[in-house]
């Protein structure tokens, strides 16, 4: 009859409705859920970002800090070996950033290494004391401990002010970083000898910074040079 056709038109209708309504649930989940599912996705795509960038043999450079078993490896060399058969192989030589030592391992050509998420900022050499070094932070002014390991060789080149930049891994500084030239006063050299007309006459020099080089003889001491500090090499003088 009409009246129970309709009757069975609504029952249709009411559970088409409840489908759709909890294709809806499913689609959009409480506030609370939704919340959580966005914050995850979200941390999740940051700790991919973080995880550094796939670089395969073709693309090392010296200095490349890549990311092995966890922990940071500065590139310090390479080479490429041709074969008469197969494919080249690379010889690379790194230096543990954490620990300091240094190992060389051969790969394949096209083996992919991930590159060790890094952060640089610019901090200024306070103060030392002991065995570790205060750095504060050129923006925040916060101050950063730099243990005498890290540092290293480069305490020859840090004076109180000096500007470097601090390399940090998973929030620990890893290494300290000078300008490749900087600009020191002569604070201890012996005195030009007048008629020394020698070419290449050169004398050691102790520098403000603490290291020591060998200028031309005709610097004296209280005079401005400007130095390479990667090879520790006077390059010309500087203006006061």
């Amino acid at each position: 009859t009409i009246f129970e056709i309709k009757i069975m038109m609504r029952i249709a209708l009411g559970v088409y409705t409840l489908t759709l309504l909890g294709s809806a649930a499913g689609f959009c989940p409480n506030p609370s859920v939704g919340k959580t599912d966005v914050a995850f996705s979200r941390f999740s795509s940051i700790s991919t970002t973080a995880l550094g960038v796939a670089v395969d043999t073709s693309d090392i450079k010296n200095g490349m800090t890549l990311e092995l078993d966890g922990e940071p490896y500065k590139v310090l060399s390479f080479s490429i070996m041709k074969q008469a058969r197969g494919a080249a192989k690379t010889t690379i030589k790194f230096k543990n950033l954490i620990k300091g030592n240094t190992i060389e391992n051969t790969y394949r050509s096209g083996e992919k290494f991930e590159t060790a998420m890094i952060e640089k900022s610019d901090h200024q050499f306070t103060y030392e004391d002991g065995n570790t070094f205060f750095f504060m932070n050129s923006e925040t002014f916060e101050e950063v401990p730099v243990d005498a390991k890290v540092v290293e060789d480069k305490v020859d080149w840090i004076e109180e002010g000096k500007e470097v930049s601090l390399v940090f891994f998973k929030g620990n500084v890893i290494e300290v970083v000078v300008p490749s030239t900087g600009i020191y006063e002569i604070v201890e050299t012996e005195p030009n000898v007048k008629g020394n007309t020698a070419q290449g006459y050169t004398k050691p020099a102790t520098l403000s910074c603490g290291a020591t080089i060998n200028v031309p003889g005709y610097l004296e001491q209280g005079e401005m040079i400007k130095v390479d500090t990667e090879k520790g090499a006077f390059l010309e003088r500087a203006n006061k």
